[in-house]
């Protein structure tokens, strides 16, 4: 089969550099060889990433691909993987149900769903305990970025709560075909020790939305637009900016809402 061309539609970049594909897939860290770890491949297209996943002896590799062209090439020239491969949608997708309670995550994201890749991870802490993604460098960027960045936001806060973020290194846009328009990261999750936030996290989670929903107004404004004017009472963080707090702050913001909210 002829390669598979890329669909604008799905945000495909296919990467033509053995070395790079080499190097992220060595970036997930594996189990052993007799009790090999779960990896979830999101987005194979023509394989050039699962090639050295399955060459490694302690993961088991698993793909996700939405693209009927993709699969089928795949089941061409990967026919001992087309067993593990489902063509689907992994934003649609029951982890749990499909892999069972532990599984790592591995992919060059397409940047239309990127943030959606990593909000499904989100949902799924509790079962992935790892992540490496390829990702737009601007938002490698901002889920990496420390609080009083102009970078950080709602996706940083949300993903620093559960895990430790690492920016491993750079990607040009010379080594995709088509090439993409800006530069690509690749970045590491890793699952913290934080097993339940010391407040509601679902409220938590509404708390640093709406926080970020006004982000150049004072947290004042974004959050009695969002949960009332709390009886007139008022955080000390009340006169800060989102971006100012950290994940601590948040989870004391959200014990503060919780208490005062009418």
């Amino acid at each position: 089969m002829a390669e598979v061309r890329a669909k604008k539609a799905l945000g495909q970049h296919f990467l033509t550099d053995l070395n790079i594909a080499r190097k992220i897939a060595m970036s997930l860290s594996g189990g052993t060889a007799e009790t090999p770890d779960k990896v979830l491949e999101v987005g194979c297209g023509m394989g050039v990433l699962t090639q050295f996943l399955l060459q490694r002896e302690d993961v088991v590799a698993y793909g996700a691909e939405i693209d009927g062209e993709s699969v089928e090439y795949l089941h061409a020239h990967y026919p001992a993987f087309a067993e593990r491969l489902t063509e689907g949608d992994f934003l649609k997708m029951d982890l749990r149900t499909m892999y069972g309670d532990r599984l790592k995550i591995i992919g060059n994201f397409p940047y239309n769903i990127s943030s959606q890749i990593f909000f499904k991870v989100l949902e799924n802490r509790d079962i992935v305990p790892e992540c490496v993604g390829m990702i737009q460098r601007e938002v490698a960027v901002r889920l990496a970025e420390p609080p009083g960045s102009k970078e950080y936001g709602i996706l940083s806060v949300l993903l620093q709560a559960w895990y430790d973020i690492e920016y491993l290194f750079t990607v040009g846009e010379k080594v995709f075909n088509p090439p993409p328009k800006v530069k690509s990261a690749v970045v590491r999750l890793v699952r913290n020790n934080v097993e339940r936030l010391e407040c509601d996290e679902t409220l938590f989670i509404k708390v640093v939305k709406a926080s970020f929903g006004q982000r150049r107004k004072m947290l004042r404004n974004s959050l009695k637009a969002a949960f009332g004017n709390f009886g007139g009472r008022e955080h000390r963080f009340f006169t800060m900016r989102a971006e100012q707090l950290s994940v601590a702050d948040f989870v004391e913001l959200t014990q503060w809402v919780a208490e005062n909210r009418e």
